[in-house]
């Protein structure tokens, strides 16, 4: 009988039960689960099995000694009597791993210190020669842990780690490590789909990993099977002649299993950075007459092979890690379950994933779940049966001959279906009005249900959709239910396209914050606001570039300005300038602290073919005033309720500085003339010796559209005169 060792597989967490019936099925006897690793008995050549054909395991560890301890000197003791002759020479070299603390060893570093020291004091010879230190590629990686006062010393058999296989050379920006890929086939049922002859497609397969570890499996082609270095290649206890066994029994199945009739395995990648990648990996896993992938989306994405094959779906989609992904990652889960349902009817799916949430709105019930760590990232393998009696979809109201050639969509949840219903309410509320007006930008929802905490605002053809911070006392899971719920419900509502869906967070914003750039794509968009034309930019800042409540108050303006000079300050993009222009102003003068929003306010004022030679001024408005000496007839103020200023002790407040502002915009205001004065600071008191000093009046409720009028706080806005 071969001599029995004690050997230690260690896995990622999660991966323990698999690798257990994996060991098992490969010889390890007695096998025993631990957190991240099993534990058993084996002779060497299923030692050397389990470095060759482990597709979950990490490191094969065979341990040489387990001892007690109570201090750093016992672990020294216990390391140095070890006959370290029987495993490495005295000229060779070592690296030591170490994990685990106690017994008065505090860290790791001091461990493998002492571990070191017995080594080489055990094998420094009569002439002084001792072993050196190689952490790329030792003779011997001697593996040390300390755990509830037991020290247990191994040699690495397997050198780097085995999910290394050695073909993935180039990788994506997330990629799925190679054992973990495994183990997500093994769960979604692979081997057996792939014995019976299914066939595999990954429609976002990034460089290949999923669809190579699938190959592999089909083609009986070991993991490690091309792996060049080995933790045993200059271990004194190797014994060649047995692993040249195993060797070529791995080979002898790879060789037969390639030369089977290879399956129908398939990867699609929207990214064409990564194809090249992904032909080079499955190049060095010599799986090039096994796997095809193609550049291209899900609407590229065909898994039908030969008319009646079935197969396996498998895929790791992104995750979503930005503000915003919320939409874009909605839409992606729900465009793949319309593929499914589409495309793969009696094939099984697997989908492995951060965020399972999304899963439920793919339009297919699953019918099992399983939980896995990607690296510190707890995420699920959702698998789906695509069978029409797991189908969740629904269609509109339609005649039979529509029917026929309308694709189905998700089922929307109870909420996301009450939510829809107000919306559509909203919109058919507002086109009408909205097309008498000329007008293709306005608000069609602004929290209207406290529960659904968004704004959704139609661009021309886009929307833009504000979520609303949710207060601490909403839980967060619910809160995010509910965004998903409204999300999934604008597309049908407005029959959009999801990538015409831009969605932000909006918190309270202080100093500059409002004003800074999120994003860089540039992407400018001309809408219609009565007679005017005016860009917005839904993408690249928080605010748009056009407050639309402000709308009734911009029309006011052009209506009053005909012959005035007028003055626009905290002026933006200076949408109110282009409108008071078009009323036939006699001069605009518009002051704003941003180079970008005054060149924002230029294009939109060559865009109404007005001359750039309307004065826009960057100045901090406070100081502008003070020293500016024109007359105006016709002022609009519309402050922030903060903002960084020189003046006021760093940050302009407009509660407490609304009285000399509007002081020293009396000061240019001529004798007939009118400030119209507005802000969005729900608290906001007009001060009381501003009314007695000058003729006041609130004019908010005549200043807010049919748009706002759910939300009659959006502002508050004054007619001063003197």
């Amino acid at each position: 009988m071969s001599a029995q060792f004690e050997l230690i597989l260690t896995c990622p967490k999660s991966l323990e039960g698999l690798l257990k019936d994996e060991a098992t099925e490969l010889g390890l006897i007695d096998a025993k689960e631990r957190i991240a690793n099993v534990q058993g008995l084996a002779d060497m050549a299923t030692a050397y099995r389990l470095c060759l054909w482990s597709r979950l395991a990490n490191r094969v560890l065979l341990v040489i000694k387990r001892f007690p301890l109570k201090n750093a000197q016992e672990l020294y003791d216990g390391v140095y009597d070890i006959d370290w002759r029987d495993h490495l020479e005295p000229t060779g070299s070592l690296a030591i791993e170490f994990t685990g603390q106690g017994s008065g060893i505090d860290n790791t570093h001091f461990g493998a210190l002492k571990v070191k020291d017995a080594i080489v004091d055990r094998l420094r010879n009569n002439r002084g020669e001792r072993p050196s230190i190689d952490k790329q590629y030792p003779d011997v990686r001697i593996h040390a842990r300390i755990e509830r006062g037991e020290a247990t010393v191994s040699i690495d058999l397997s050198g780097h780690s085995l999910h290394q296989r050695g073909y993935r050379l180039q990788q994506g920006a997330a990629p799925l490590k190679e054992n973990l890929a495994a183990a997500i086939l093994i769960r979604a049922g692979w081997p057996k789909i792939a014995a019976e002859g299914g066939a595999l497609v990954d429609p976002m397969c990034g460089v290949g990993t999923l669809i190579i570890e699938g190959a592999m499996m089909a083609a009986d082609q070991a993991p490690n099977l091309y792996r060049e270095h080995w933790g045993f290649n200059n271990w004194l206890g190797h014994i060649p002649s047995i692993w040249k066994q195993v060797l070529q029994e791995a080979k002898e199945r790879s060789e037969a299993g390639l030369a089977k009739p290879p399956l129908w395995i398939r990867g699609y990648e929207a990214d064409p950075r990564l194809i090249k990648p992904a032909h080079n990996n499955i190049e060095r896993a010599y799986l090039e007459d096994w796997i095809k992938v193609y550049q291209g989306d899900l609407a590229t994405f065909s898994p039908h092979p030969d008319k009646g094959q079935k197969g396996l779906v498998i895929c790791n989609p992104p995750y979503g890690e930005r503000l915003g992904d919320e939409a874009s990652l909605l839409y992606l889960y729900q465009h793949f379950g319309e593929a499914l349902r589409n495309q793969c009817v009696g094939w099984q799916a697997g989908i492995f994933t951060g965020a399972p949430d999304l899963c439920k709105r793919m339009g297919i019930r699953s019918h099992k779940q399983y939980s896995f760590f990607n690296g510190t990232i707890p995420c699920k393998l959702v698998l789906l049966n695509v069978s029409p009696a797991q189908f969740v979809v629904q269609h509109a109201e339609q005649t039979t001959e529509e029917a026929s050639t309308t694709k189905p969509v998700a089922m929307l949840s109870e909420g996301a279906k009450m939510f829809a219903n107000r919306l559509e309410k909203n919109k058919k509320q507002l086109a009408k009005w909205a097309k008498q007006q000329n007008i293709t930008c306005y608000r069609v929802y602004d929290a209207d249900m406290p529960e659904y905490a968004i704004a959704v605002d139609l661009y021309d053809d886009w929307i833009h959709v504000q979520e609303y911070a949710p207060p601490r006392s909403i839980d967060p899971e619910k809160a995010q239910t509910r965004l998903l719920d409204a999300l999934s419900a604008i597309p049908q509502v407005f029959d959009i396209s999801p990538e015409k869906i831009v969605i932000k967070r909006r918190e309270q914003q202080k100093g500059k914050n409002q004003y800074e750039r999120q994003n860089s794509e540039g992407h400018f968009m001309e809408v219609q606001e009565g007679d005017v034309k005016l860009l917005v930019n839904l993408k690249d800042y928080l605010d748009t570039g056009l407050f639309l409540d402000h709308r009734p108050m911009r029309l006011r303006l052009q209506e009053e300005a005909q012959g005035k000079r007028f003055l626009n300050l905290y002026c933006y993009t200076a949408t109110a300038t282009v409108h008071a222009i078009k009323g036939g102003a006699r001069t605009t003068t518009s002051v704003d602290l941003s180079k970008t929003y005054l060149d924002w306010g230029k294009r939109n004022l060559l865009l109404n073919g007005f001359s750039e030679r309307q004065k826009l001024i960057q100045a901090d408005v406070m100081e502008w005033l003070e020293n500016d000496r024109e007359e105006y007839d016709l002022i609009f103020i519309d402050p922030p309720t903060f903002s960084n200023s020189k003046r006021f002790e760093g940050v302009f407040d407009v509660q407490r500085d609304h009285i000399k502002l509007i002081e020293l915009a009396m000061n240019r205001l001529s004798n007939k003339g009118v400030i119209y004065f507005s802000n969005n600071f729900r608290k906001f008191v007009f001060d009381d010796d501003l009314k007695e000093k000058y003729h006041v009046e609130e004019i908010t409720e005549q200043t807010i559209d049919m748009d706002f009028k759910r939300n009659t706080k959006i502002h508050h806005a004054w007619r001063i005169t003197k």
